[in-house]
């Protein structure tokens, strides 16, 4: 009954210690005696017992590796505290597991030297403008050292860029000098187009004015040209009707007495518009004024 027992036991150790069920996204490492046997795949596993032995244990899965911060020198000798996140994963179990003795400080350090060496390149402007060229540097030197390690490295990325006190200050005081100056040249800018839209008014203004001058001496040009013409042409026709009215029958009988009257009205407002009279020595003769008068209406006529 006791050796039942034992035989019993013994065989549940054994099964045990054969049945090994490896979870989704791992892989175990088997050594036999000593030496690398087998990477068991997720499922169901038979080893053998006392022969075989789990020598490590490795996840498949994406891994977030925080990297510890660390000071930096830039181009300009500038100290810079940086951190970052690095993601990897285990893509060779055996090469994991024999190809450094811990690949997970392994690539924190050479992720820490390779980022150094990027900084170190670069002036500390720049730094902040080129965080993806120095997550691109740092990603492709670690995937190259870290093949030969069983390890895929994904992405790296850089968490905080923290300069010194006094150069944050510094950076601080630039950033409000350019925000002012920026200020500055664009309130110059706005005087500079106002007093371009005003010139350009005043100007336009000016133009308008003298068209508008132009338009209206052309109007009164034009305006006293039609009235000299409409009196020339009234003069005219008064001077035809006179003619015509001379040369109908008794015409010139009428003219004789117009002369007459006007001459007799024309010494009547001398007499009247002044003290001394100044008379033609010959006044009583009226008809020989009249006939000299009347001598030239001829001749003009």
């Amino acid at each position: 009954m006791e050796i039942a027992l034992f035989i019993l036991f013994v065989a549940v150790v054994f099964v045990i210690k054969a049945v090994k069920v490896v979870p989704q996204q791992n892989s175990w490492v088997v050594e036999r005696l000593g030496r690398f046997h087998a990477a068991l795949a997720p499922g169901l596993n038979i080893v053998v017992p006392f022969v075989d032995r789990i020598a490590y244990r490795h996840m498949l899965k994406e891994v977030p590796l925080d990297v510890p911060s660390q000071i930096c020198i830039t181009k300009d000798n500038t100290q810079l505290q940086v951190d970052g996140v690095l993601y990897f994963q285990v893509t060779d179990p055996k090469l994991a597991s024999y190809g450094t003795s811990d690949y997970v400080m392994a690539i924190t350090q050479l992720a820490q030297t390779t980022l150094r060496s990027a900084i170190g390149k670069m002036e500390l402007d720049k730094t902040f403008e080129e965080r993806e060229h120095i997550n691109t540097a740092v990603v492709a030197a670690l995937d190259e050292a870290a093949s030969s390690w069983g390890v895929k490295v994904l992405r790296y990325e850089i968490k905080d860029l923290t300069p010194p006190k006094e150069i944050l200050h510094a950076m601080q005081a630039q950033i409000t000098a350019e925000r002012e100056k920026r200020a500055l040249i664009a309130a110059s800018e706005g005087r500079k187009q106002e007093q371009i839209n005003i010139a350009t008014g005043e100007r336009e203004a000016f133009i308008q004015r003298s068209e508008g001058e132009k338009q209206s001496a052309i109007n009164n040009a034009q305006g006293e040209a039609e009235a000299i013409k409409a009196v020339a042409d009234a003069t005219a026709q008064a001077i035809r009707k006179v003619a015509e009215a001379i040369e109908s029958p008794g015409g010139m009988n009428a003219v004789n007495l117009k002369v007459a009257e006007k001459y007799v009205d024309a010494f009547a407002n001398v007499a009247k518009q002044g003290t001394t009279l100044i008379l033609p020595n010959n006044m009583a003769d009226m008809g020989s004024m009249i006939a000299a008068a009347m001598t030239v209406i001829k001749g003009q006529k």
